[in-house]
């Protein structure tokens, strides 16, 4: 690691600022590249990185001095040249990407002991609300210690309240480090037993974590196979080799059953960083990181730029889902960084899925990652028996969205006390309010999407912007009192027609905007699986892993609904989803069916769902890329120009087409401009140009040069998303 010693010229990426590192002179004592140091940006003091040697752009008399180094592990080239790679793979300001990386509360400040309060087994003396929600805070957090402020924000409660369960011993006052060490996890731990395949499956993925450098694997097992038992395999192999592991998860509500998994495989709680975290434990999970004391990182997205000081195996779970894509800020897709980082820093990537996407099928494919296939699930289940109900046969009445096959289908397994989930993907009451009188479509007054009725909050909703207004009783246009009405279903009116059908059920709405935070979310969940519902509605968030041992049916209301549009995966997508859900169905003793609303049977895509031919779908769908030079046998960028001026938008986005010949110099074609599928967002509106070229093309080397010769305005936002994932 190469020293600079005072007053010697460095490079410093910053944390904000310029797209390119800035020159400043070394400070006392000298610096070595990768210190994180604090530097002055005009009146402020910001955060950087010594990124190298000076770049000569700046006068060395000219040249500010560091205001010094701080007592921060350095970041280690293998972390530099990932985050370098990333930037220039997305078209990122490297600024960005080192505010990612450095996402932690005080790491400037020196070491230092603090109070934690953490609870004892002494109860109160006597319940109130906002003591029960200081109890329900350490119990959503696994019973962890908080500092005072912390619990007190997270509870919603006063000092007063701690003060007075602290003289009552219900909680300790206890000094510890500020940041404490995690506790060591036992890489000989016992594991569950393993079936013949799921053996065979985690000695290949101990082979290469012990094999060390870079290796990637698709693990795909039908669901309910125990994908998760088999990679945690190869996360004891990583800690029994003294390096560190990672593994993402999709959605936060998952994080609770994982990880009482991991500490009973290996007897204490990983390290978490996902937004449920709090300030206090995310400086020292990313502390622990650097220092290598984090032995496994349990982790959203974002947890994929921790400064890992020995990362060995990164294990995306559920490769498929969308969630891994970054949709703001620095655009990037968590499942393809995880490979380039696992490649940077000779490690192991682990891909598991029931449904790849069709990237990282496609390189399964090729070679240029190993497979790994469980084809059957653990112990005595089974995979759900898979029906459709053709809806130009079977229609409900109008006004319900409930077939009678479906119908007699849920009364069958409530009557037997079993479970039953009906799917549909649409959260709110009803996805348009109408005025029967005009015609009138209640829209957003800062997006063009119509307003969604969340009915349980006598609201609606923008799902764009997130503006809110009351549910009219007056037409807003013509003025009509008493003629507006809910058009289409959302979950909260499919629970409102269930409750009609099965008055005795006790039914649970699994959906994100129903949840008061990701605890409640996961509280509601264990509640499900521990039994306590009868008859579970839920939007997508229902397919994302969870095990239900008592659900047995599995009713897809509307399975043509991700079928429409003009999206590239909307097949592919469509596939996921519906295979996913289903997957929730039988995964215990008692067989499971799923029975799939639909007004076209004969669809590819829900003709494979039906047959259970995965692979004759992703042929077809590889086949059909392929001719189009779609992703992954061609590369795309979505462009969206945006601000408040119309006129000026479309002005630079014409611009932007008529400057299109570096573009086409280097092989790629770009198309537009044209208006964005939702043409406004928080009032300002939005211009779409795709640029698309064959696989082999340096694309971002050619959008580098398109956008410099025709560069916008400051009042006129460009956007560049390499790799889109959506197009709206």
């Amino acid at each position: 690691m190469r020293a600079f010693a005072e007053g010697e010229p460095v490079a410093v990426a910053l944390a904000e600022g310029l797209d390119r590192p800035l020159d400043y002179r070394a400070p006392a004592g000298g610096v070595r590249a990768g210190d994180f140091v604090a530097a002055p940006l005009g009146p402020r003091r910001v955060l950087g990185v010594v990124w190298g040697p000076a770049t000569g752009e700046a006068p060395e008399a000219k040249l500010r001095p560091l205001i010094g180094r701080l007592d921060v592990a350095p970041m280690r080239a293998e972390m530099r040249a990932f985050l370098a790679r990333v930037a220039d793979y997305t078209l990122t300001p490297l600024p960005a990407m080192v505010r990612l990386a450095t996402r932690a509360p005080g790491l400037g400040e020196p070491p230092a002991a603090r109070a934690l309060l953490r609870l004892t087994e002494r109860p109160p003396d006597r319940e109130t609300p906002a003591r029960a929600r200081v109890l329900a805070a350490f119990a959503e957090y696994g019973n962890l210690g908080f500092a005072p402020g912390e619990l007190c924000q997270l509870a919603g409660v006063s000092a007063g309240v701690l003060k007075g369960l602290e003289a009552q011993g219900v909680i300790v006052r206890e000094i510890v480090a500020r940041d404490a060490a995690y506790p060591a996890l036992d890489a000989d731990g016992p594991g569950r037993a393993l079936s013949e395949d799921q053996a065979a499956a985690a000695a290949r993925l101990r082979a290469g974590v012990a094999a060390g450098g870079y290796s990637a694997t698709l693990l795909k097992g039908v669901t309910g196979s125990g994908k998760t038992e088999v990679y945690l395999e190869a996360v004891a192999e990583c800690l029994a080799r003294g390096r560190q592991a990672l593994v993402l998860l999709p959605e936060i509500a998952l994080s609770a059953q994982f990880l009482e998994r991991v500490e009973a495989r290996f007897g204490a709680r990983p390290a978490e960083w996902h937004s449920g975290v709090g300030q206090t434990n995310r400086r020292r999970a990313w502390r622990a990181a650097a220092d290598g004391s984090a032995r496994l990182v349990v982790g959203a997205r974002s947890a994929l730029f921790l400064p890992f000081r020995a990362l060995g195996l990164v294990v995306v779970d559920e490769e498929h889902d969308g969630s891994y894509k970054q949709e703001d800020g620095a655009l990037y897709n968590a499942r393809d960084m995880a490979v380039l980082r696992a490649s940077i820093e000779g490690a192991t990537v682990v891909l598991a899925s029931a449904t790849p996407s069709l990237e990282t099928w496609a390189n399964a494919a090729s070679g240029k990652y190993a497979r790994i296939d469980l084809p059957e699930r653990f112990g005595t289940a089974t995979l759900p028996e898979m029906a459709a109900i053709d809806m130009r046969v079977d229609a409900p009445p109008q006004g319900r969205w409930i077939s009678e096959p479906l119908r007699e289908a849920v009364s069958a397994r409530l009557a037997a006390g079993e479970q039953a989930l009906l799917f549909l993907n649409r959260r709110g009451y009803a996805p348009l309010t109408l005025c029967r009188a005009c015609g009138t479509q209640v829209g957003c007054a800062q997006c063009d999407a119509r307003m969604v009725e969340h009915r349980f909050r006598g609201r609606l909703v923008c799902h764009q912007c997130g503006a809110t207004r009351p549910i009219p009783t007056v037409c807003p246009s013509c003025g009509v009192e008493g003629r507006m009405a809910a058009l289409g279903p959302g979950v909260e009116r499919l629970a409102e027609e269930a409750a009609s059908l099965w008055p005795e059920a006790r039914t649970a709405i699994l959906s994100s905007d129903l949840a008061d935070g990701a605890g409640s979310l996961r509280a509601r969940i264990e509640a499900i699986a521990g039994g306590e519902a009868d008859l579970v509605i839920g939007t997508q968030i229902v397919s994302k892993g969870h095990n239900f041992p008592l659900l047995t049916l599995v009713g897809v209301i509307d399975a043509d609904l991700g079928l429409q549009g003009a999206d590239l995966r909307a097949a592919e997508k469509t596939f996921q989803l519906i295979r996913q859900v289903a997957g929730r169905s039988g995964r215990a003793e008692r067989r499971g069916a799923a029975l799939i609303q639909t007004c076209q049977p004969e669809h590819p895509c829900l003709r494979a769902i039906l047959t259970g031919d995965d692979e004759g779908f992703w042929r077809a769908e590889a086949s059909l890329r392929e001719r189009a030079g779609a992703p992954p046998y061609g590369r795309m960028a979505g462009i969206v120009v945006s601000g408040t001026d119309e006129a000026r938008v479309w002005e630079v986005a014409r611009a932007l087409a008529r400057a299109g010949e570096p573009l086409r110099a280097a092989g790629a074609m770009l198309w537009g401009p044209a208006p964005a599928p939702i043409a406004r967002i928080r009032g300002r509106h939005r211009v779409r140009l795709l640029a698309q070229s064959p696989k082999g093309v340096a694309l971002q080397a050619a959008l580098r040069a398109w956008l410099a010769a025709a560069p916008a305005p400051s009042n006129v936002r460009v956007g560049v998303d390499v790799d889109p994932q959506t197009f709206l």
